[in-house]
């Protein structure tokens, strides 16, 4: 046993600090840190099992059993008693080890001698990396302190496995589970190809002191960190926008009862009386908690366990005294930023040059960060759930934007097949650019108007890279979104008239501002809503705030001075709802106007076409506005009364089944017989088969994200339109679901020979 349960694990852990600190060879390193334990826990055996890439647990040093077994006797993942502590993440604590169900006997080693058994997993970041275990023969049972000081001891053979020290040890042809590549699958949100390093959105504190000198100045530091914490929850909580009811409330009032939960404060403390500084109890409790959390099925209980782990990491940097995020200039020249979650602005800190991807646990295809990361042609994965728990920082890693793929760690043989990927998607964007002079003209002669979307001044420059028209959408609120502060009429104006320039001639329109539902921005105060995407956002709030939507309509007027402007209102569900914005653009005409300021030559007024109420109103709708664009993302939502951040529905109706399609044709025809413009943008006008169902249905104009112009212009320009149009009217006009609309139309491209 130990001699002094209060002395002996700090007396160890102090003797484990001096080896650690020894210029030593790992082998024998790892030898006297087992003889070590093996003398302070008065066990006759103690041993290391180390876990490789091939799920194998490896006996890599032993003091007690036969020195002969070491780097021979192996035990596989859930294999025996140490591949059972190892899969579960679990302690076993046994009088009689050799009547366990689950006991293997491996000759080789001698342990048949041994009665008591005491294994801990070697934990990092919740992930196993091997097993810790002493032995007695007597039979005995192995007491709570004794138990917490193997785990607490666990700790720095963790670190040892994580430094890559042991990778010595490891013989040919084999890794450590710690270097094996890793595949998670998450969603497919923008396309591209990146290799390079992870950066740690939420970079986690590295404990690089372990070991305290002094219990009670760790006490104090911890419960000084925690008071911290507990007064920062009670301040958010006392904020006026989540003081009310609702999920965010709800979160934050968990992570107040995890703050003061006795249980994880005590364990905390028990850590720092064996011998460890604040942060290192802090991440091996949370290391235990992460352990348990991979292995629950229930995703309530996940999701609490996911509050604790983020309530332990901010008390780790309130410990450690920095800032949640990773430094820009600590930027490898190819980084991957991995993240939970993450804002626009948060994306925009980062330095583009040596930005090559992002991928999200979180988050929806639909998400801002999405969108602006879309713009600055990164490739992002979303859903990866779990995979900053099994990085490290200055991993390799390649994402896959087009399956969905985050690689960690590849085989040299993933990373040269991607490399060639990257190559072939190269040679195809050379192949595109060089498509960008040749007018968007189909076989059968029909122009195309190609337009891109856009939101930021960093979106500009590809508009002449991708060969688009003009912009077809420009998202004004992203500027507001970014933006720590509201900004101000003359900074909007500045904004728009450095869009204008920089379009050089070429169309843009402006649709006016639309936040409400997931488009958050910091400094308004919005009532908490049960279903935000149906609530007070875009036209409906900025009518209910004429001076934010008359500040915007004047910023845009002036920075058009002599210019063409078209400008258009998103979610209009009513015709009257487009008068009423109307009159107020007419406002601010007539007020620059008695001031003598210079107005846009052209003025044109377009609605968006997003929510199906507008589909009773179309030929009222088309009198009313110079032009219609359709949203084809929300109008789709909003029709199949489908929730495209919802995994479970998001995918159970498909865009080009018939029913939306011919809503789609239907406002293509109003637009014909009111000779008013109908354009689309969205998600559908930049893949080459939905957009080329959108031209078979009669629309002239699509808006779409810069790196698809070229894959749709080569699409167009073999296509005879009107041959496809008839074959879509009819299978769209006869009766019954016959052959579905997907599969025709890939048959159809297959047949004339169209690229997709």
């Amino acid at each position: 046993m130990i001699r002094d349960l209060a002395a002996g694990p700090r007396i160890l852990l102090r003797r484990l600090r001096e080896l650690t600190a020894e210029p030593l060879e790992p082998q024998e390193r790892l030898d006297r840190i087992v003889l070590q334990i093996a003398r302070n826990m008065v066990a006759e055996v103690c041993s290391v099992y180390v876990l490789r890439a091939d799920g194998v647990l490896e006996l890599y040093a032993t003091e007690g059993l036969n020195k002969e077994s070491v780097h021979l006797a192996q035990l596989k993942m859930g294999e025996g008693l140490v591949g059972t502590i190892a899969a579960s993440a679990q302690p076993l604590n046994l009088s009689d080890a050799q009547s366990h169900p689950a006991f293997a006997y491996l000759p080789e080693t001698g342990e048949e001698l041994f009665q008591s058994f005491l294994g801990v997993p070697i934990l990092r970041a919740g992930r196993s990396l091997g097993v810790l275990v002493v032995q007695n023969r007597a039979q005995r049972h192995y007491s709570d302190d004794e138990v917490e000081a193997l785990e607490t001891v666990a700790m720095v053979l963790a670190e040892m496995v994580a430094s890559g020290e042991l990778k010595k040890l490891t013989q040919p042809g084999q890794e450590l589970d710690l270097t094996r590549p890793v595949t998670v699958t998450g969603e497919a949100y923008a396309e591209g190809v990146g290799l390079g390093y992870v950066v740690l959105h939420d970079p986690r504190v590295v404990v690089t002191n372990l070991l305290n000198d002094d219990v009670d100045h760790e006490v104090n530091r911890l419960s000084e960190a925690l008071g911290s914490l507990r007064i920062h929850i009670d301040d958010m909580l006392s904020r006026r926008e989540i003081s009310m009811e609702g999920e965010h409330r709800a979160v934050l009032e968990a992570y107040r009862m995890f703050a003061h939960d006795r249980g994880w404060v005590r364990k905390l403390e028990e850590a720092i009386r064996n011998g460890l500084t604040a942060e290192a109890a802090v991440e091996r409790v949370q290391s235990e908690t992460r352990a348990r959390m991979m292995r629950l099925t229930d995703p309530y209980l996940r999701e609490r366990m996911h509050d604790f782990d983020d309530l332990a990491n901010r008390l780790l940097r309130q410990l450690a005294g920095f800032g949640a995020h990773a430094a820009a200039d600590a930027f490898p020249s190819d980084a991957i930023v991995i993240a939970r979650a993450m804002g626009a602005a948060e994306l925009l800190d980062y330095p583009r040059a040596s930005l090559r991807g992002l991928v999200l646990e979180e988050g929806a295809v639909t998400s801002h960060v999405v969108i602006v990361a879309r713009a600055m042609g990164i490739p992002v994965v979303g859903n990866a759930e779990g995979v900053a728990a099994l990085t490290e920082k200055g991993d390799a890693v390649i994402i896959d934007g087009e399956d969905g793929k985050v690689h960690l760690r590849p085989a040299q043989d993933v990373q040269r097949a991607y490399e060639e990927k990257a190559r072939f998607r190269a040679r195809r964007q050379e192949q595109f650019r060089a498509l960008r002079s040749v007018e968007p003209m189909t076989r059968d002669g029909r122009r195309i108007s190609l337009n891109m979307n856009a939101g930021l001044l960093v979106d500009l420059p590809q508009l002449t890279e991708s060969g688009a028209e003009g912009i077809g959408l420009f998202r004004t609120e992203l500027q507001f979104m970014i933006a720590s502060t509201m900004p101000k009429g003359e900074e909007q104006e500045a904004f728009y008239r450095s869009v204008i320039k920089q379009a050089a001639g070429r169309p843009v329109t402006f649709r006016t501002l639309d936040i409400g539902s997931d488009k958050v921005v910091p400094y308004f105060q919005a009532a908490k809503e049960e279903n935000p995407a149906l609530g007070w956002r875009a036209v409906r709030l900025a009518l209910d705030r004429p001076a934010l939507l008359r500040t915007q309509f004047r910023a845009l007027l002036k920075a058009s001075a002599g210019v063409e402007l078209k400008v258009m209102i998103p979610m209009v569900t009513e015709v009257e709802e487009l008068r009423q914005a109307r009159m107020l653009l007419q406002k601010e005409v007539q007020h620059l106007s008695r001031f003598g300021h210079t107005l846009p030559k052209k003025l044109q007024y377009g609605a968006m076409l997003e929510v199906p109420a507008l589909m009773w109103q179309l030929d009222e709708l088309m009198a009313e506005a110079d032009f219609v664009s359709v949203g084809s993302n929300d109008l789709f939502q909003f029709t199949m009364a489908v929730d495209r951040g919802n995994a479970q529905v998001a995918e159970r109706f498909d865009i080009l089944g018939r029913p939306f399609l011919r809503l789609l044709r239907d406002i293509v025809r109003a637009g014909e017989r009111n000779n008013t413009p109908v354009t689309l943008c969205g998600e559908m006008a930049g893949r080459p088969l939905s957009a080329m169902a959108l031209l078979g249905l009669g629309f002239r104009a699509v808006s779409m994200s810069p790196a698809s112009i070229g894959p749709i212009k080569a699409m167009l320009l073999g296509l005879d339109v009107d041959t496809l149009s008839a074959a879509m009217n009819d299978a769209l006009d006869r009766p019954g679901q016959g052959m579905p609309m997907r599969e025709m139309l890939k048959r159809f491209a297959e047949t004339h020979n169209i690229p997709l």
